[in-house]
């Protein structure tokens, strides 16, 4: 019954849907108007969803060229060199698996873009593009994927660009998720604590012996 009762404690501490801080705007969707693309000042927390620019700047993209999912990215190099971060709920002790997808500005060197990951209190990730042959129509996008530990109940993830000038990162479609999904150790914890009630529910087995 103890076992039964501290998985659903276990339950009861998940972050609810109403009151979590969840992870939002992952494609850069919703947000102030971009038109073609629009410059953000560093300490700007309201032109992006859920985001907040740090650095000198970036560049809100539009239709300046074409996404990696939906219609918007960000340019981490506005003026000069910028980033953005975002916090939200997590679980401590829970690991996380961050997906993201980057191509560059092709219209400036260098032509490597280079981008710090990172996360509140996990190591930072470096990641590198090369955009050799890319254009506005065909940005090249590619996949990266960056893991973290999460060592509180919010966690800050944060994207830099690593390069000076006006020709960065470009960053699009990022993504959050546990590994495993929280609400899946949740329910592993009841099936494990419902087992172990219903074994010891069990009536014990004897064995009569008859005596002649």
């Amino acid at each position: 019954m103890r076992g039964l009762l501290a998985a659903i404690a276990a339950v009861a501490l998940l972050p609810s849907g109403a009151a979590a801080a969840e992870f939002v705007n992952g494609s850069f969707e919703a947000g102030a108007p971009a038109g073609s693309f629009a410059t953000v000042a560093g300490g700007n927390n309201s032109s992006i969803n859920g985001w907040s620019v740090t650095g000198n700047s970036v560049d809100y993209i539009g239709s300046y060229w074409n996404a990696q999912d939906g219609s918007r990215s960000v340019d981490l190099n506005g003026n000069a060199q910028g980033g953005i971060q975002q916090t939200f709920d997590t679980l401590a002790g829970i690991q996380y698996n961050v997906t993201f997808w980057l191509a560059g500005n092709p219209e400036g060197a260098p032509i490597t873009k280079n981008v710090l990951v990172s996360a509140t209190g996990a190591t930072d990730g470096l990641f590198s593009f090369d955009s050799t042959g890319t254009s506005k129509v065909n940005m090249g996008w590619s996949k990266y994927t960056y893991n973290f530990l999460a060592t509180g109940t919010s966690t800050t993830l944060s994207f830099a660009s690593q390069n000076a000038g006006a020709y960065g990162a470009a960053l699009d479609n990022v993504s959050v998720s546990a590994v495993p999904e929280p609400a899946t150790w949740a329910l592993m914890l009841i099936g494990f604590a419902a087992v172990g009630f219903g074994m010891r529910r069990r009536s014990p087995v004897t064995t009569g012996v008859r005596f002649a």
